[in-house]
């Protein structure tokens, strides 16, 4: 049996899509008439194809941007992936994607194709329409945007096939013995094609014509009647049926097809017009001539109120219409999310991680890189992992998986690595694990969008882990990122080399100190910054349990970082789980009996200048506790549904939001400190007693070493400690004197610039 396709349509179409559903019973008259009113009670359609908005319709987000192509080179490329590693049976299947002329001048476009060739994926047809428009006029008014990307497809190694003309122009064509037809078709730029589309036969004539008298007598072979009604090659059916049979049987190469079209082909006046895009409406005569030439029987009163039309569902068009889906395979589209589940490991799994006994200093990168290990021996796990990387995997120490997973890569290894005899050494091989993306972030991403979207593509619960430097996320392929969002992927996002001052040396362009705040602009995106490698053993369980095991549509972003300290053993509280996936939990007081004076709050590899800024509170004589921070994001999130929730129910008892809760029974000064943004850690201010005092990482990165960066942003445990000491002193808790004799060892540099303006 066939394997089937995967149809990325161009977004402006699914008017088109969805009237062909309606024909088929798929949906209702209402809900066609609810087109872009989705919150309509009998239901609406969305504008473009939103999976997110349409779960069981649409396959594909797709909005006219430029990443429908990334994206389906690599859903091509990661179905070769499946079938190479045995998971998925070699049944054949294409991926086919629809794009506009315009859309190409998008650099994820042609800045991706070369890979679809390097990786022989002769799975994946993009058919591009040219109708030579963009919105607000010609593409290459002045040249020709076919030839343009006949040379860049031909270039990157693509099966290229064009569909120019119609069959109107085929005798012509065959009679052109010297080619002066031909020579004058090269000689029109698209801004002139564009103005024929508007011309009159006649008019048309006299430019073909252009004063030669051969041209002349070839063109008075047709009336001006004929010569108007030939149609581009993109209108002729016979000619795309031929380009598409072409287009399947092609070996060994991507194919694109070039299609010449007309920009709102049949609407009487406004067809070919720099302003068709904007055209929401069409006046009672243009429906009535629109309908005349489509024949379509409905009576004149109808056409002008644009009723719909429906041949009946017993007509010989609706059941020839609904046979041939049924034979070949079901509707067209449709999004199926059947999969099996899969279950999280133990806890037990993980012991190594969460004893404590490993008395050797380790990162929370490379705490993440040993569960990854753990998880690709599970016996449950270890086929659905897919490791991704791009270009950064000794970075981040993956390059031990490289011999026990290998690089996924076609064409295996025909070489030998320079680093063959080594215990680290670069493997490829056709049933590879990794997917080693090289320096293209928007491929990464695009990888991860398929791993993550395959348990509804493929029937498969695919656990992509794609681990990136973290800055080089949402702020270079954030809009992939939304995609995934729409597309309901599922996975782990994981950002390295993480924080602004954790990352030394690095400068301006490396260091993240926003990526956590920008990810709580992306609703079902879990966003976690632990500091412990217990905590991250949780996170990654939970985010297992609930994406592959309860199904939700949710996925995950973890900031991991590159400092080694030693990793404390999980601690015994039962409902420090619980608070390491709420956002919060106690982590240490000085004196369990007694009231702390000082709360100190840190997350990631800042809670390392928590805990010294503790020992330096502790040494002046005060109770301290500390709260590890995991998601300020999900603190956030839930006490701002707390808040809705009483504003909506003012009659109902009210809520009371976790992190509310959680510090409802301490007094004193709550000092934060993350190596992020002080908008992260004061979205929760709301919920916080008084006297809460946040140190954060605003302004641009430096060169600069880990210790003078700390000095600099504010964010060291000398910083920590003075503003422990202000919020004593403020409250009366500390005199003038004694806030003196405990600050004046403290590194502070009051009359500094502020490290957000320099």
């Amino acid at each position: 049996s066939y394997g089937g396709d995967l149809i990325i349509p161009q977004p402006h179409t699914s008017p088109g899509v969805y009237a062909r559903s309606f024909i088929e019973g798929i949906f209702s008259e209402k809900q066609l008439k609810n087109f872009r009113r989705e919150l309509k009670k009998e239901g609406g359609l969305t504008s473009y194809p939103h999976p997110r908005s349409m779960p069981d319709y649409w396959q594909v987000a797709n909005a006219s941007m430029g990443l429908s192509t990334p994206t389906a080179i690599y859903q091509a490329r990661f179905a070769k992936y499946l079938e190479n590693r045995g998971l998925k049976p070699k049944l054949g299947g294409k991926v086919w994607c629809f794009i506009g002329d315009g859309e190409t001048d998008e650099p994820e476009v042609l800045g991706t194709i070369n890979i679809a060739s390097r990786e022989r994926l002769d799975n994946l047809i993009l058919v591009v329409n040219c109708n030579l428009q963009r919105l607000d006029g010609p593409v290459r008014g002045n040249g020709k945007i076919i030839q343009e990307l006949e040379s860049s497809f031909l270039g990157s190694g693509w099966n290229v096939i064009k569909v120019i003309w119609g069959s109107g122009w085929d005798k012509l064509l065959n009679a052109d013995s010297e080619g002066v037809l031909s020579n004058r078709m090269e000689e029109c730029v698209d801004g002139d094609y564009q103005r024929y589309s508007i011309l009159s036969g006649n008019q048309q004539r006299e430019h073909w014509v252009d004063g030669n008298p051969k041209l002349e007598h070839m063109m008075n072979t047709l009336t001006d009647n004929e010569l108007k009604q030939i149609k581009r090659g993109g209108q002729d059916h016979k000619k795309i049926f031929s380009a598409f049979n072409k287009a399947i049987h092609s070996k060994e190469k991507p194919t694109v097809i070039l299609v010449k079209t007309v920009k709102g082909d049949g609407m009487i006046g406004v067809q070919g017009s720099n302003t068709v895009h904007q055209r929401k409406n069409l006046d009672g005569g243009q429906r009535l001539t629109i309908a005349k030439n489509l024949g379509i029987p409905l009576d004149e009163d109808s056409i002008r109120k644009a009723k719909f039309y429906h041949p009946g569902s017993d007509s010989p068009e609706v059941k020839y219409l609904i046979a041939r889906r049924t034979e070949l395979g079901g509707q067209i589209p449709e999004r199926n999310t059947d999969c099996i589940k899969l279950k999280a490991p133990p806890l037990t799994s993980f012991e190594s991680l969460l004893s404590g006994k490993n008395k050797r200093p380790q990162s929370t990168t490379m705490v993440l890189v040993r569960i990854l290990t753990i998880l690709l021996r599970e016996k449950s796990l270890n086929k659905y992992i897919v490791p991704i990387v791009p270009d950064e995997a000794r970075t981040f120490g993956l390059d031990a998986l490289f011999k026990i997973a290998g690089i996924f890569s076609l064409q295996g290894q025909q070489y030998t690595p320079v680093d063959a005899n080594s215990l680290v050494a670069y493997r490829e091989a056709k049933d590879g694990q990794i997917l080693q993306e090289g320096i293209c972030e928007t491929g990464a991403l695009a990888s991860f969008l398929a791993a993550g979207t395959a348990y509804s593509i493929h029937g498969l619960p695919m656990i992509p882990f794609y681990f990136f430097y973290s800055i080089f996320g949402f702020q270079r392929v954030g809009d992939m990122i939304w995609t995934c969002g729409d597309m309901l992927c599922r996975g782990f996002l994981i950002g390295g080399t993480a924080g602004r001052t954790t990352l030394n040396g690095e400068g301006i362009q490396h260091q993240d100190g926003h990526s956590q705040v920008v990810a709580n602009t992306y609703p079902n995106l879990k966003s976690y910054d632990p500091a412990f490698a217990y905590e991250l053993v949780v996170i990654v369980r939970e985010g297992i349990s609930r994406m592959y095991d309860r199904q939700e549509n949710i996925f995950y972003y973890i900031t991991v970082y590159n400092e080694n300290y030693r990793m404390p053993a999980m601690t015994e509280d039962k409902g420090s789980q619980e608070g390491i996936l709420a956002g919060a939990y106690h982590f240490y007081s000085t004196d369990s009996e007694k009231q702390s004076q000082v709360h100190l709050l840190g997350s990631g590899s800042i809670m390392q200048q928590v805990l010294a800024a503790k020992t330096l509170l502790e040494s002046f004589g005060f109770e301290v506790s500390i709260w590890s921070i995991t998601s300020y994001n999900e603190l956030y999130r839930e006490a701002e549904e707390c808040v809705r929730q009483n504003r909506l129910n003012p009659l109902t008892k009210q809520k009371t939001p976790y992190v509310q809760r959680l510090f409802s029974k301490t007094t004193g000064v709550y000092v934060s400190a993350s190596d992020y943004m002080k908008s992260l850690a004061n979205s929760i201010t709301p919920w916080m007693p008084s006297n809460y005092f946040v140190l954060g990482t605003d302004g641009y990165g430096l060169s600069e070493t880990r210790e003078e960066l700390r000095s600099y942003f504010e964010i060291s445990s000398d910083y920590i400690c003075h503003a422990a000491l202000v919020g004593l002193f403020r409250t009366n808790k500390i005199s003038t004197a004694e806030f003196k004799k405990f600050a004046k060892d403290l590194k502070i540099k009051p009359n500094n610039p502020s490290p957000a303006t320099r």
